[in-house]
């Protein structure tokens, strides 16, 4: 194991020493110490490696994550995970705003809460979060999963386009186009995969299913007077 401590050296240092990673190396394991909230820890990895983050992060950290696998070991600012296209970002606490925004691939899990905008725009990730997220969660969302094993804020979805979106909880309201949906067995067992690769327990009977109801994909003159 690799230890860097941050307050002997610098984000920007500790990025670099893991962008300059050879394919093949044997320096696999990374533990980052004092990270005190600071922005951008873990961001733009290419490699297959894992590294744990000790204590709290700032914003964006693993950001634009490819292969590698980062556990942050304590809560996280805005924008965790954002545009991840692969691998795993796992967040022991609570994460702030926008977490996964825009993510392509891969499976960002907040074991604790999210704030607003989890999930916003997001084009293929998938996002598990053990308690509740804030206000417009999935906003935008293309494609992917969103699991909210808690409750969810208001406007949940709103102009989703073809994401799936499963909450235990009680959704507060629902934006616009967000519809719920049968829960057929497909969707339990996809379901119930998600969660055992998040290593969350929930009871599967008690999710229920939210997607686009696909009306604001066509603009329509008849409503033009509700644009």
């Amino acid at each position: 194991m690799v230890t860097v401590d941050l307050a002997q050296t610098s984000v920007r240092d500790l990025n670099q020493r893991l962008h300059d990673l050879l394919p093949g190396t044997n320096q696999r394991l990374w533990r980052v110490v004092n990270p005190k909230g600071q922005h951008s820890i873990a961001v733009g990895l290419t490699a297959p490696i894992t590294v744990e983050v000790d204590g709290h992060a700032g914003y964006y950290c693993a950001g634009m994550n490819k292969a590698a696998s980062v556990v942050i070991r304590g809560h996280c600012g805005v924008g965790v995970g954002e545009n991840m296209m692969s691998g795993e970002v796992r967040v022991k606490g609570n994460a702030s705003q926008s977490a996964g925004a825009s993510g392509n691939g891969g499976l960002l899990v907040i074991e604790g809460d999210a704030s607003a905008r989890c999930g916003i725009s997001m084009k293929g990730v998938d996002i598990v979060v053990g308690g509740s997220v804030g206000h417009l969660s999935a906003f935008m969302a293309q494609t992917g999963h969103l699991v909210v094993c808690g409750d969810a804020g208001e406007g949940l979805g709103d102009s989703i386009y073809e994401a799936v979106i499963y909450v235990q909880g009680k959704a507060h309201g629902l934006g616009a186009d967000c519809v719920e949906k049968k829960m057929t067995p497909a969707h339990m067992k996809h379901l119930g995969g998600l969660l055992t690769r998040a290593g969350i327990k929930a009871d599967l009977e008690r999710f229920r299913r939210y997607g686009s109801a696909r009306k604001l994909y066509n603009f329509h003159v008849d409503h033009a007077d509700n644009y």
